[in-house]
């Protein structure tokens, strides 16, 4: 089968590889459709990050090379012999997150040695893939595959806000309109979030942030998002998310937030940055951080996804063919910034 293969920084591969066999306690999904997310552009730009580095990962033994793609759906192929409740033919979704489960705080085990399918061992970015039972969470029948393959980053998002303790009717700034901080919109105005001020120096990603329920969008190129904020709110905002990765938006976040309010820093920094603690301590904001998220959030993540409660099918801007993954996909996201959401077609069941 083809699958697309991490060696190394800038050296992702397209391989014909082993189709992978199930085990006793595993499932065989045939992947549908993988959306290529930030983390993916972050491993292939400045890797390995998440992805084994020079000794294998602690949780799955696994070593590079390894097969990326998290955010997958797809149908059952075979179950092995230990599996109940599942069978083939069943749509479902991959909670790709792998712990050690030597904690009652599945968020515990998860920061101390955590990793996701697709990183830390094989994932969807290939025709077939084997996981745990307890990492398939079943879709309904009617629930779209392609709106399945959404669920990983949406769940990222909705961690994010529980992280961030944002109460109903409170006020939201978003750094970065990428996919996460379009979903993040999305998961502020399930919370309730009153006004939703998005900054970004993309005009086209904010447009879509606008589609997404943004209340106020500003080009942080040609505007300052402090300035803009507190000309509306003098103290700042009550909840603000970080969501871009670099110094210039984390001191923003900071400034822009009221005091006792919470920064949640949602992205992911390639490099390290200065950062004096003191603009915490002189100014009374907290900070968060969230990664991945608890197995409650993603499953609630499905049923509101089902529900209709949030929608973030917005977010898909192309599909393309796994072949297609280098060009089409990580290089297009990186070079132009009306991209949100690419989804890579495998079996391209819907």
């Amino acid at each position: 089968m083809k699958a697309v293969v991490y060696y190394d920084t800038k050296d992702v591969r397209i391989e014909e590889v082993a189709e992978p066999k199930v085990y006793a306690e595993g499932v065989k999904v045939k992947v549908a459709w993988t959306g290529i997310c930030g983390t993916d552009l972050h491993e292939y730009l400045g890797g390995p990050i998440f992805i084994p580095g020079d000794a294998p990962n602690g949780v799955t033994g696994k070593e590079r090379p390894v097969i990326m793609g998290h955010e997958f759906s797809g149908v059952i192929e075979e179950v092995g012999e230990e599996v109940e409740g599942l069978a083939a033919g069943d749509k479902v979704v991959i909670n790709p997150v792998l712990t050690n489960k030597q904690h009652d705080n599945p968020l515990y085990d998860f920061y101390k040695e955590g990793t996701f399918i697709g990183l830390g061992d094989d994932g969807g970015f290939a025709d077939f893939v084997v996981v745990p039972a307890e990492n398939i969470v079943k879709l309904k029948d009617s629930t779209s595959l392609k709106i399945g393959a959404l669920v990983e980053p949406t769940a990222v998002a909705l961690q994010a806000i529980r992280e961030s303790e944002l109460k109903f009717s409170e006020t939201v700034a978003v750094y970065g309109a990428g996919p996460i901080g379009l979903v993040t919109i999305l998961a502020a105005r399930a919370a309730g979030a009153k006004d939703i001020f998005v900054f970004d120096l993309s005009d086209e990603r904010l447009e879509k942030a606008k589609e997404f329920g943004a209340t106020h969008t500003v080009n942080s190129g040609k505007e300052n998002p402090v300035e803009y904020i507190k000309s509306i709110y003098p103290d700042g905002v009550d909840r603000t998310f970080e969501v871009a990765g670099v110094k210039q938006t984390l001191e923003q976040s900071i400034q822009s937030t009221r005091p006792r309010g919470m920064v949640c820093i949602v992205s992911i920094f390639e490099k390290e940055i200065d950062f004096n603690p003191m603009m915490l301590t002189t100014s009374g904001v907290r900070i968060s951080s969230s990664l991945g998220y608890e197995p409650d959030i993603f499953e609630a993540t499905v049923k509101m996804i089902e529900s209709g409660q949030i929608d973030p099918s917005l977010m898909i801007t192309e599909e393309i063919e796994l072949d297609e993954v280098i060009e089409k996909g990580f290089n297009k996201l990186i070079e132009d910034k009306s991209q949100a959401k690419i989804l890579v077609k495998l079996s391209g069941e819907e």
